[in-house]
């Protein structure tokens, strides 16, 4: 009768032990595909705001093309207008 109960004890043990890991496997499989998930939106998402600063990088640099003084300071600063200073 022992024997059984030792043989049902181990039983019991290693129906738990597996249950155990099971839930183990599946949880790590789940948090696995939901970091995927979130690294494939960042990639998305990084990848959208590189395309982005490389358009407004294209526009400014065609901007520049058409108006190349935009680039240089000013020649000389404008007066006040009004008010001149005698010399």
């Amino acid at each position: 009768m022992v024997v059984l109960f030792v043989i049902g004890l181990a039983v019991v043990a290693g129906a738990l032990y597996a249950l155990d890991r099971f839930l183990k496997a599946r949880s790590y499989a789940r948090r696995r595909r939901v970091m995927s998930e979130r690294l494939a939106a960042a990639a998305v998402r990084a990848e959208e705001q590189h395309e982005h600063r490389q358009a407004v990088a294209r526009a400014s640099a065609e901007l520049t093309s058409v108006m190349p003084a935009i680039e240089r300071p000013p020649l000389t600063r404008p007066e006040p207008s009004g008010q001149r200073v005698k010399s």
